[in-house]
Formats: structure tokens, C-alpha cells, sequence
């Protein structure tokens, strides 16, 4: 299957470009196109090789859940004029991203089974086994790196460092355990279990506003809920719809990101495995088929779709 790992448009109006781990972004003034690549990161790492449709996944089922919670919090999308594609206004980036966890299990199940009990200045409680529920879901911000690893911080770091003033950390806090409510909640619908999630929050005219995707495989965890208690009460591995079984292949080839790590090569049948995941986790979640990338021409479609939204904005036909 055709995949697309990079983008490299040119477009009248444009004022800047950006690269990030997935997506690339162009700017347009306060607006900005934010084409979602098959690149796949893992432990911050860009990993060599692309996933087909895994953009176009990502994109739609980004979408659906902001769609979803804007009357939760107003978010940056206004359109998806193609399947790789979400347009919509610029944010200004709040430094610190909200990762809120109601299981143990990934980071911080690392952390605790080396004996650690702080996680961003949170306290775990004693006696917990993986995949054990919180008893409150805990927020355990991290900071929001350009290049490299984010780090975990704690919520005191954050304020008496003046990276975010109290009155919006406040304001960050209420619209993370609302929204991961709400995931729970549609995920439970759907038989599966949000473990936990990362959202990231910026400003437009000094309004809080969510940036970026939210409760998609990238971004959070989810287990199917038949079953979960009796498999992890065993201490065996619960069937799961997230990028971890990436994550998972990874540290048992000896990366986990670090320096002098050498990323493992991924074999077709593994890739293809990868792309069934997040269809099925687009399904699952939604009930019905993304729209997937069958032109040869990915990119080629991808600009002109871009060129078409830009020429409604100026009002053209």
C-alpha cells in the first residue's frame, strides 16, 4: 500500500511551516493546514518507516472526538477538507502538556515497578499491581518538548517556574478530568476502557482552547473492557487497541529511545499489523469505516485539497 512519510508544499499566503513527529503543518496567518503523515514515533523517536492509512486514521478520528467535545472546551479545527487534513485557527501553545492516567500501566507503571512512587509530584498509592485503576484518575503533567524527550514536572514546578500562571493551570485541570470523563465515557460505550490520554491546551485571544488530537492511538491507551479483570488479575497482558504494542515491540528489541539505542527493522507483516490496529480502533470507536487512501497520488490529492480550502477562505471560487 502507498504510504506518505513527508510533505514538502508550497503554497501562496504561506507564513511558516512546521514539522513535528507526525503531522506537518503550514501556516496561513491565524489559520493553519495540519496534514497528518503516516510517520509513527515511539518514545519520541520518528521510527523509519511509514504506516499506510495511518494518517488518514489518525486525522479522522481526531476529528470525531473533537467534534465530540467542543461543548466541553472550544478546540482549534473548523474543517477536514481531506482525509490527511485538518484546517483550522492557531493557537498559542501552552508549554506543558496534560497527560491524565486512570490505570497503571505505561510510564508510570515503569516507574513504579522500579520502586517509585512520585510521578510529576503525584504520589502513587502503595500496593498497586499493573493495570490496577487508580483510585482517582491523577493528573501527571510533562513538559512540551520542540526536539527530545518531554520530561514529567510537577504541578508546583510548573507554577513557581512561571511557565503557567495558576489561574490557567486551574483552568487546564478541570478541562482534563472533564474531557477524559467524557472519553471514558464514549470508550465504555464502545466496550473498551480509556486507560489514559495526554491533551495540550493553547490560547486564541486569551481563550483556553484545545490544540492538536485527542483519545486517539497516539495519544492514549485503550483495553477492551470483556475480560480485563479476570486477564490482568491473572498478571497477564489485557487485549488492547493502542500504539503500546509498538512501544512493547520496541523494548523487547532493545530500544526504548535512549542514546546509542538502534531502532529494530520492522518486517511488512509487522507494519501491516500496525495499520490493522488503528483501523480497528477507528471502527470500534465509531461504528463505521474511515475514508482510506487509495490514490497513487496521495500528496498530489492532499495539495489541491488544501489549494481548494485556502481559495474558500479568499472568497474564490
Amino acid at each position: 500500500m502507498n504510504s506518505l512519510s513527508s510533505t514538502g508544499f508550497e503554497f501562496p499566503g504561506q507564513t511558516g511551516f512546521y514539522r513535528g513527529k507526525v503531522r506537518d503543518v503550514y501556516f496561513f496567518g491565524d489559520r493553519m493546514a495540519m496534514v497528518a503523515t503516516d510517520r509513527i514515533s515511539a518514545f519520541d523517536v520518528v521510527l523509519p518507516r511509514a504506516i499506510p492509512q495511518k494518517g488518514a486514521i489518525l486525522n479522522q478520528l481526531a476529528a470525531y472526538f473533537l467534534r465530540h467535545t467542543q461543548n466541553i472546551v472550544p478546540n482549534w479545527i473548523e474543517s477536514t477538507p481531506d482525509p490527511n487534513v485538518s484546517f483550522g485557527k492557531v493557537c498559542q501553545p501552552v508549554p506543558v502538556e496534560m497527560v491524565i492516567r486512570g490505570y497503571l500501566t505505561g510510564h508510570a507503571w515503569r516507574l513504579y515497578k522500579q520502586g517509585l512512587r512520585m510521578i510529576s509530584g503525584v504520589e502513587m498509592p502503595e500496593g498497586m499491581k499493573e493495570y490496577d485503576a487508580f483510585p482517582e484518575p491523577i493528573i501527571t503533567p510533562t513538559t512540551k518538548a520542540s526536539e527530545g524527550h518531554d520530561e514529567d514536572i510537577s504541578r508546583e514546578e510548573i507554577l513557581s517556574s512561571g511557565l503557567v500562571s495558576s489561574e490557567l493551570y486551574e483552568q487546564m485541570e478541570a478541562y482534563t478530568r472533564k474531557l477524559f470523563r467524557k472519553g471514558q465515557e464514549m470508550a465504555m460505550d464502545r466496550g473498551l476502557i480509556l486507560a489514559d490520554t495526554k491533551y495540550e491546551f493553547g490560547l486564541i485571544a486569551g481563550q483556553v482552547c484545545l490544540m492538536d488530537e485527542i483519545h486517539t492511538p497516539d495519544s492514549s491507551r485503550y483495553y477492551y473492557e470483556e475480560g480485563f479483570k479476570e486477564i490482568t488479575g491473572k498478571g497477564e497482558q489485557p487485549r488492547q487497541l493502542s500504539k503500546e504494542f509498538v512501544r512493547n515491540w520496541l523494548i523487547e528489541n532493545g530500544f526504548m529511545g535512549k542514546e546509542g539505542q538502534e531502532v529494530p527493522e520492522m518486517t511488512d507483516d509487522f507494519v501491516n499489523q500496525i495499520t490493522d490496529r488503528y483501523l480497528q480502533l477507528f471502527e470500534t470507536m465509531t461504528g463505521f469505516l474511515p475514508q482510506l487512501n487509495l490514490d497513487v497520488d496521495i500528496a498530489g490529492r492532499i495539495e489541491k485539497n488544501i489549494f481548494g480550502i485556502l481559495n474558500r477562505q479568499n472568497g474564490k471560487k
